[in-house]
């Protein structure tokens, strides 16, 4: 075979194949849809993602055993934002730049999905967030961002009207972590307390690597507050909690969801006893529906859920409504997601009615639990 043929039927050999890969890649990718999941897996805040994990794979368990979402199996792909915004620029990068990936269930933490947010936008990727309070974050999405949860100046106010009204608490020392969800959640709750008449105290800062709160609680103690609000995650709040008892610090403790970990218990031990935290999923106060979700999830997680897995499993319930409608197409899910926009409308899940505004807030109710002899209780709710 002469140099001309060879190169001949070399080149009808590489179009052959490049033919049937080309065929082979589309119809493989049909098969499945496949979603991101943006979450801490690893590092100081894995708890988090270990719960959006459970609630989403519960879902998505559900959905493939009947048959996935219009004969195609949901596929889920994760990825480890550490609940940093560094790590979840790189993550919302290989999230955006996979055409497969038709939407994304995170991220967990508010500055995680601040700093992913540019990057689904420029893509256009459809972001829903079971967790991310930060009242900001849908102001700056153009209509790219979806929550299942509260914001933090709803949580803020509900806070303090119970802190006034349920706990007759009347000083407030605050502690907040140096990080979006724990400022916006510190300066609502000021905005709030000032309009009940509420007096705060102090309001002093940490960050997530401190582990001595020492200074921070002699200033506040000094302060007689007979309440103190954390602004933060679990990690950092059950430490301050027990060191705050040893230091004889006596005033109630309350916080928002970023305390509802089983590790705020663990790690703080006796000393989280009687602190009380909002949340906005509660077993106990949930229908049949919600019920069986527990059930279910206890039998796959062996554990009892928490409002972060449950609002996965319906942000998850959410997307498969859509995508069932309008296929898996980036666009036509945003505008799915925004077309719950009334309570007429809303999506009727396990957490509740879950509707839009134009920045793709939703309101929901809130709940509040305590910890009763070393475990998560339901509190007295305000009507």
């Amino acid at each position: 075979m002469n140099g001309r043929k060879i190169v001949t039927f070399l080149g009808v050999v590489l179009f052959g194949l490049a033919l049937a890969i080309g065929q082979a890649g589309p119809a493989q990718a049909a098969d499945t849809i496949k979603i991101g999941v943006g979450a801490p897996l690893t590092g100081d805040a894995a708890a988090y993602g270990d719960n959006i994990k459970e609630g989403v794979g519960l879902k998505v368990a559900e959905i493939n055993a009947a048959g996935g979402i219009n004969g195609k199996k949901v596929e889920l792909v994760f990825g480890d934002d550490l609940c940093a915004p560094k790590e979840a620029g790189t993550v919302g990068t290989k999230f955006a730049n996979d055409k497969e990936i038709v939407a994304v269930i995170g991220h967990v933490c508010s500055s995680a999905t601040l700093a992913a947010m540019p990057i689904y936008i420029r893509k256009g990727l459809p972001c829903i967030s079971a967790t991310s309070t930060n009242a900001t974050i849908g102001k700056v999405s153009k209509g790219w961002f979806f929550r299942n949860c509260y914001t933090d100046d709803y949580q803020s106010e509900f806070l303090a009207n119970y802190a006034q009204k349920m706990l007759g608490l009347k000083k407030i020392g605050i502690f907040y972590e140096q990080n979006d969800y724990a400022i916006g959640l510190k300066d609502a709750f000021l905005k709030a307390a000032k309009g009940l008449g509420l007096k705060v105290v102090g309001a002093e800062a940490y960050t997530k690597t401190m582990t001595d709160f020492g200074p921070q609680i002699t200033k506040i103690k000094a302060a007689k507050p007979d309440g103190v609000f954390i602004s933060g995650y679990y990690q950092q709040g059950a430490l301050i909690a027990r060191q705050a008892e040893k230091a004889g610090l006596k005033a109630v403790i309350f916080g928002g969801d970023g305390l509802d970990n089983a590790d705020y218990i663990k790690l703080a031990g006796p000393s989280a006893n009687g602190s009380y935290l909002s949340v906005p999923f509660l077993a106990e106060a949930s229908g049949p529906a919600g019920q069986k979700f527990v059930a279910e999830f206890k039998k796959s997680a062996k554990r009892d859920p928490d409002w972060m897995s449950a609002n996965a499993y319906d942000c998850m319930a959410i997307l498969a409504e859509v995508i069932a409608k309008v296929g898996p197409d980036r666009k036509k899910i945003r505008d799915g997601l925004a077309a719950y926009n009334s309570p007429e409308k809303a999506f009727k899940g396990i957490t509740g009615k879950t509707y839009f505004n134009e920045f793709g807030d939703c309101r929901k109710p809130a709940f509040v639990k305590t910890v009763k002899d070393g475990k998560f209780a339901p509190a007295k709710q305000m009507q």
